[in-house]
């Protein structure tokens, strides 16, 4: 069986998709002929956890630890909130307070790439014994953080080892890297080692064709799309919701912000006295204060319930009980290839999906190939009304439903013997 060694920061019980994509790989790579040990830090700093994916981890797999140095902590003694909404990726646009701005400006120009990067000289000093003693000749690391591929890249150099680079999101081009305030000499410094990255690895895994055709610009390395997925192995027992809930789960970053889908909501609220009496906006996990904001002014207030943070299991468990699920991208070029990991438990869960993103964007194309929902840009508004007043009119029936089709090519045991064959 051959051996992997995968570097990643995120792991259980860290929370939040970044982890699942790494813990759902390890889980099945052995069915695949190929052995995985994980690397990771042994004190992390995660924004949120989530103990119920310990669960996921393999009983015989070797985990290896070594400690991280974490600015966080320190910046914490400032801030602690704004620290955390920072380090999650939730940068408030407005109303910036002086810390804030400062820890942004810390943040972008002094930790480059990422506030992980003094995980870097003693990861590699650390793994190099480890690859010796176990007989592993490829690597992978995942990022973001992105200072997790410059471990590969010293390891590469020094022991020439077969190294993949795991892309979960864009590098220089993802929409928060322009808020973090970077010097000219900061940017540079960025793209540089995002090019160090994409010609000098092996091979290249990224989650969707627009992060695909947007490498390819820089490099000649061979790049393969294997997007997130779904992993549910048992059934979901749970009733839909009385109300027409509409749900949104996961951050609910700033940008995230469909307007125009706050001011359809606020028309047939007017129109509509049976939709008046029957919606309910949920929203599971973090919301921006941005959007809160923008919710108010729509007077949409009295239609909200904020559940928080909830494990994955639990998130599961509202996806499958909502009538609409809400999914909500930042309305910008450099986000057309985002596709939340979400999107596929959505299909899963086979509830109406209804999308708001940027035009072109890689969610539209998926959505579509497998008949679960709707996705409309920030400029549409009357379809929008149309499809809610169908799909209203559907649960007052009792026949709101979707009928998804050839979903199981994105089940992460099938996704993870495409990444074996690709190892």
């Amino acid at each position: 069986m051959k051996k992997v060694l995968i570097i990643t920061y995120y792991w259980p019980p860290a929370g939040g998709p970044g982890v699942q994509r790494w813990l759902k790989f390890v889980k099945y790579l052995s069915d695949f002929n190929v052995e995985p040990i994980v690397y990771i830090p042994e004190n992390p700093e995660y924004p949120m956890l989530d103990n119920s994916l310990l669960a996921d981890i393999p009983k015989d797999v070797k985990i290896y630890k070594q400690p991280i140095f974490e600015p966080y902590r320190f910046a914490s003694l400032l801030s602690s909130k704004k620290t955390k909404r920072i380090s999650s990726g939730i940068i408030a646009t407005k109303e910036q307070s002086f810390i804030e701005k400062v820890l942004l400006w810390i943040r972008g120009n002094f930790f480059i790439p990422d506030a992980r990067k003094f995980w870097i000289k003693p990861s590699v000093r650390f793994l190099s014994d480890i690859l010796v003693k176990e007989s592993i000749d490829t690597i992978i690391t995942t990022g973001p953080p992105h200072s997790v591929h410059l471990i590969g890249h010293q390891l590469k150099e020094k022991l020439g080892v077969q190294w993949l680079a795991d892309f979960r999101d864009p590098w220089t081009s993802i929409g928060y890297h322009k808020k973090l305030k970077l010097s000219k000499a900061s940017a540079k410094k960025h793209k540089a080692l995002e090019s160090l990255v994409l010609n000098n690895a092996d091979k290249l895994i990224v989650t969707s064709n627009t992060t695909k055709e947007e490498f390819k610009i820089s490099t000649k390395k061979p790049i393969a799309v294997l997007t997130n997925g779904y992993d549910i192995e048992k059934d979901v027992v749970t009733s839909l919701d009385a109300k027409f809930t509409i749900s949104h789960i996961g951050s609910l970053l700033t940008g995230r912000n469909p307007k125009n889908l706050w001011q359809v909501l606020k028309e047939l609220l007017q129109e509509n006295d049976a939709f008046k009496n029957s919606l309910k906006l949920q929203f599971i996990g973090v919301v921006s204060e941005d959007v809160l904001a923008t919710l108010h002014e729509y007077n949409l207030d009295a239609y909200i319930e904020l559940i928080g943070y909830v494990s994955h299991e639990k998130a599961i468990e509202y996806q499958h009980s909502s009538q609409v699920l809400l999914l909500a991208e930042i309305n910008a070029e450099e986000t057309k290839g985002i596709i939340p990991g979400k999107l596929f438990e959505y299909m899963k869960a086979k509830r109406p999906i209804l999308g708001v993103g940027p035009k072109d964007w890689d969610v539209a194309a998926i959505v579509q190939d497998v008949n679960a929902g709707a996705i409309f840009d920030y400029s549409a508004k009357t379809d929008i009304k149309n499809v809610l007043l169908d799909w209203f009119k559907a649960y007052q029936n009792k026949e709101l439903s979707i009928s998804s089709t050839n979903i199981e090519k994105y089940s992460r045991r099938e996704l993870t013997r495409q990444l074996a064959a690709y190892i």
